[in-house]
């Protein structure tokens, strides 16, 4: 091959290779574990088979019919994966849903049987072009589908584009650049059959370039944002817990520290930020703010009871506030009064 047909071996074989390696990254390696992750590793899987087919075919034309039939067949499931992959994003789901599986159990059988019973070698007249132009409409259906399940987002870039999140940009690359490489191939009958394998490397990269950005961000762009578990923390799992929480919170008076943290309280009692925070809020119904307050107030009236002649501030500053005006403030909020009020009502009982 000239220097010219060298490079375009290199550059397009490239982004095949390195697609192959990234989709099995995401699909097994990939943290946090997420179904969002492994619909994008085979998605990227079969493009990436599909373009790699693409480029050893376009260089060897006698390649064997059984490697053509296997790009192909791989094809048949990119828009499916994507479909899957769009659908987890916007809903947010953290399984596979139960008509997800449909698809697949419909799919592959019928790809696996046409292709046994009509193998491409055999049968040239009808993979060319009607199984081919078939596999290319399903492609671009569920294409269609994606993109109406990100109809919304779809709106939102087109009339707000300053309130399009990372994870937009990211999922609505994706989106793009799949309808971009599809029309690479579609329409190979008026540009070249290399050109779907260089446009899957170029825009690879891109969205690789993305991905990396996002991880210097600590975003993960390619799952759902991670929100509240809305499954309540069993009783039997939380009673230890809280016994946990309160020990810490009763012996080693940690709210006295004006910084402390959520990380800090979990990390203690050996559970994580996440798990803390839903133990308070489904099983107390309170916020970790609140919940350590409620400790620090408590401490303040029982200095307040000993009779003293600590002031009021320096009370304050003991028990974990940070300025006057927030323990004022906050005393007031959960007793209903001020200090000076709850300290004055004390006086009857010294006599």
């Amino acid at each position: 091959m000239q220097l010219d047909q060298n490079l375009l071996f290199f550059f397009s074989a490239l982004g095949a290779f390195n697609g192959l390696c990234l989709g099995f990254y995401f699909l097994l390696i990939a943290k946090p574990k997420h179904i969002a992750s492994k619909f994008l590793g085979i998605m990227l899987l079969m493009l990436s088979v599909r373009t790699g087919k693409s480029v050893v075919f376009y260089f060897n034309p006698d390649l064997a019919f059984e490697f053509l039939q296997f790009g192909l067949t791989a094809c048949f499931f990119i828009g499916p994966f994507l479909y899957f992959y769009v659908k987890s994003m916007v809903e947010q789901s953290g399984r596979i849903n139960i008509i997800w599986k449909y698809h697949i159990a419909i799919l592959l059988p019928f790809i696996l049987i046409l292709g046994y019973a009509y193998p491409f070698e055999q049968n040239i007249h009808l993979w060319r072009p009607y199984v081919i132009y078939g596999i290319y409409l399903q492609w671009f259906i569920y294409t269609v589908a994606s993109g109406w399940i990100m109809r919304k987002l779809l709106y939102k870039a087109l009339t707000q584009p300053k309130k399009i999140t990372s994870r937009n940009i990211w999922l609505l690359s994706v989106f793009f650049g799949n309808l971009i490489i599809w029309a690479a191939y579609f329409f190979t009958n008026i540009t070249y059959y290399i050109v779907g394998a260089l446009t899957f490397s170029f825009l690879f990269y891109l969205l690789a370039l993305l991905l990396f950005l996002g991880k210097k961000k600590n975003q993960n762009l390619f799952i759902p944002e991670q929100k509240y578990n809305l499954k309540k923390i069993d009783s039997t799992e939380a009673s230890p817990m809280l016994e946990r929480l309160r020990t810490l919170m009763d012996t080693e008076a940690p709210y006295t520290d004006p910084n402390l943290k959520s990380s800090d309280v979990a990390k203690a009692i050996k559970i994580s930020v996440h798990q803390l925070s839903q133990l308070l809020n489904d099983n107390l119904n309170k916020s970790f703010p609140l919940f350590v307050n409620e400790y620090r107030i408590d401490k303040a009236c029982k200095t307040l009871r000993l009779k003293n002649n600590l002031t009021l501030e320096a009370i304050g500053y003991e028990c974990g506030f940070n300025s006057k005006s927030t323990f004022f403030t906050t005393f007031k909020k959960i007793k209903g009064v001020t200090p000076s009020q709850y300290k004055s009502s004390l006086k009857g009982s010294y006599l």
